[in-house]
């Protein structure tokens, strides 16, 4: 697990200013302002994890089709004005656009945020129904 930094708004606004939209999370942005090479991202329970997990959090939800495997989950953080895609796996694990893979949504919305979060109250489908309605 990746420890959990703290910073304050004018940092957070100033990374978000650094930061290419859809593409680099916030550990992405602090590797390139510090020069440091692009790192493997940041994962709950890592991808060789997820993929062998045949009780990843979505999987009920798979196995009588309220998700289907490769549909794409929405996190639209308006007080950011931000919005985060996952991809639902056919293991119910979740991918995100880093390629980093979670085998809950509340670990990939922590991954994404970099403090803790519940995904089941993050994420939704496009036309706009979250997980937590789905269960």
């Amino acid at each position: 697990m990746s420890p959990t930094i703290r910073v304050d708004d004018e940092v957070y606004e100033e990374l978000q200013k650094r930061a290419t939209p859809f593409v680099d999370t916030p550990n992405s942005t602090l590797r390139r302002v510090l020069g440091l090479p692009p790192g493997k991202a940041p994962q709950t329970g890592g991808e060789a994890a997820a993929s062998s997990s045949p009780d990843a959090a979505l999987r009920p939800l798979l196995a009588d089709r309220r998700l289907r495997p490769g549909q794409r989950l929405v996190w639209r953080r308006r007080n950011l004005n931000r919005v985060h895609y996952a991809e639902v796996l056919e293991n119910g694990a979740l991918r995100l656009e880093d390629g980093s893979v979670h085998d809950t949504p509340s670990g990939a919305a922590t991954a994404l945020a970099g403090n803790s979060q519940n995904g089941w109250t993050a994420f939704a489908t496009e036309d706009g129904t979250l997980l937590r309605d789905m269960r």
